[in-house]
């Protein structure tokens, strides 16, 4: 494969420290179009001026910089929050905690690093096409990858910040975040060839007829054509609905002592809600299920049946045996009988210690209760409850468009129990929010989500936030819910379609290259 190289002017400003720091910037401000700024058009911008410095790069390894450098500003901006979770409510000395954020970003900075790497490697400086190809491919791609590698961490995928008002989201429903994220790196990708510096040598119509252009007119007609789709019907009368949010501290919420007032907090606030329908958040219940009163359980299912519906609950649970298994569950009490889920997808260090040997120092430095459940199926029927079906997720597992389409078409609702305690006052619980509103986009469905200090909401099928309870606060979110029957492409096909698009944009860049 042959690298061509970029203009001798260019190469100079893309080997110096200056752009270097201006990746990092871009890769900084980038952050801007998540939750909670929605500024969705920010990461085409700095994605196109990635582009343009990966463009002018010397070579491929400095192109990697350039991407590590992007991807190093990107998180640190973006994902620091993980120091909160590791060392006010995991106990982790400051010097370590810091040292593991620095470390975790670093590793996914090594995600835009290979963007930057393939792209120089396979693309001549003056070819729009080309660019126009390989970078959006290689940037779907890696962040495809980084949503399964070691369990995978899809968090900003640059596909959520078009979410849910941005244009190009109405892919979402055809290709999934990864799909928007392609459209997304497609337009940057034009933009970094069709520059204010760039030298058009065949005027404005040569311009607006060049094929990189094309593509992107193109993508951007479909996108706004799609918005006007409907891909699934409301199904029977709308389902009203409680969304209980404790606020109960993550410092306090294990200890033995604030257990009572935790029971008492989430019995006080069913007992109080008038949905057919109601959700306690991920852990309200402070105790394994068999260590809870007797009759807290008989209360709970009495004001449900008391409603005409069902309430759902997060609660851990224990399967005897030797050793015995503990998952971490959501039951349902109600006019229904009693069903449960149980997580699959679990959090390292977070719901179980893994036993990387390269990081396992970490796990002698955290204090984290009720981290060894084991995993729940992979697939799980919905729950029929208050005359719906619903598609249970826990926390993290909403992050994982693919995973939650396993219980679709059956299910009606979507439905999320989370602790986002464990991030403290930061943009951790927005930008979960964000990944939220992209799912009830991908599948059609409308999205509840309870927690326990926030952000609890109700989604429709669109992504748009319908009620939304102040974070930190106690409170009864009450509202109503429209069930969705069908399926969008997405629900059918997955991440098949975007995996399939992105590798034949790389054949196709290999294919023009040979041509050359």
């Amino acid at each position: 494969m042959t690298v061509v190289a970029a203009p001798t002017r260019s190469i100079t400003f893309a080997t110096g420290a200056g752009a270097s720091l201006l990746a990092a910037l871009f890769g900084a401000a980038s952050v801007l179009g998540f939750a909670p700024f929605y500024v969705w058009p920010v990461p085409i911008v700095t994605l196109a001026g990635f582009a343009w410095l990966i463009r002018q790069a010397s070579s491929a390894r400095r192109a990697a910089a350039l991407g590590f450098a992007f991807g190093m500003g990107f998180f640190l901006t973006g994902v620091s929050w993980v120091f909160v979770s590791m060392h006010d409510f995991g106990g982790m000395p400051i010097p370590i905690a810091a040292f593991a954020t620095a470390f975790f970003c670093a590793y996914l900075a090594l995600f835009p690093a290979a963007v930057g790497y393939l792209t120089r490697r396979m693309i001549a400086a003056a070819d729009a096409v080309r660019l126009a190809l390989v970078f959006p491919a290689a940037w779907a791609l890696s962040e495809w990858i980084r949503g399964w590698m070691f369990t995978g961490f899809p968090w900003l995928a640059v596909g959520y910040a078009q979410s849910p008002g941005g244009p190009l989201s109405a892919y979402a429903p055809l290709i999934g975040v990864y799909g928007v994220s392609l459209a997304t790196a497609a337009t940057a990708g034009t933009l970094a060839w069709w520059s204010p510096w760039t030298r058009v040598r065949r005027g404005w119509r040569g311009v607006l007829t060049h094929p990189a252009v094309v593509m992107l007119l193109c993508v951007w007609v479909l996108a706004l054509g799609l918005r006007t789709v409907q891909w699934t019907t409301p199904a029977g009368a709308p389902v009203s609905v409680s969304l209980a949010q404790g606020n109960i501290k993550q410092d306090i919420k294990w200890q033995a002592e604030s257990v009572q007032a935790s029971l008492d907090t989430y019995l006080r606030l069913t007992l109080s809600s008038p949905g057919r329908l109601i959700l306690l958040p991920e852990t309200a219940i402070p105790l394994l299920d068999n260590e809870v009163p007797v009759n807290y359980f008989d209360l709970l299912a009495q004001h449900a049946r008391d409603n005409h519906g069902d309430s759902l609950v997060g609660v851990p649970q224990v399967e005897p045996g030797n050793p015995p298994r503990y998952y971490n569950s959501v039951r349902s009490f109600g006019t229904q009988p009693g069903q449960t889920y149980r997580k699959h997808h679990l959090v390292p260090f977070g719901d179980y210690f893994p036993d990387w040997a390269l990081i396992s120092w970490i796990m002698s430095t955290l204090d984290i209760p009720m981290s060894s459940f084991s995993r729940g199926p992979a697939v799980q029927p919905p729950l029929q409850v208050a005359d719906q079906r619903v598609a249970v997720n826990i926390c993290y597992e909403d992050v994982f468009g693919e995973e939650i389409i396993r219980q679709l078409p059956q299910a009606t609702l979507l439905a999320n129990f989370t602790n986002d305690a464990w991030w403290g006052d930061s943009i951790a619980s927005e930008q979960h929010l964000q990944m939220s509103q992209m799912r009830s986009q991908e599948t059609g469905r409308y999205m509840l989500r309870a927690t326990n200090t926030g952000v609890t909401a109700i989604i429709d099928e669109r992504g748009q936030v319908q009620a939304k309870a102040p974070q930190f606060v106690t409170t009864i979110l009450n509202g109503t819910a429209q069930g969705y029957i069908g399926s969008t492409p997405y629900v059918r096909w997955g991440n098949a379609v975007v995996l399939a698009l992105a590798c034949g944009m790389l054949a196709a860049a290999l294919w023009r290259g040979r041509k050359a």
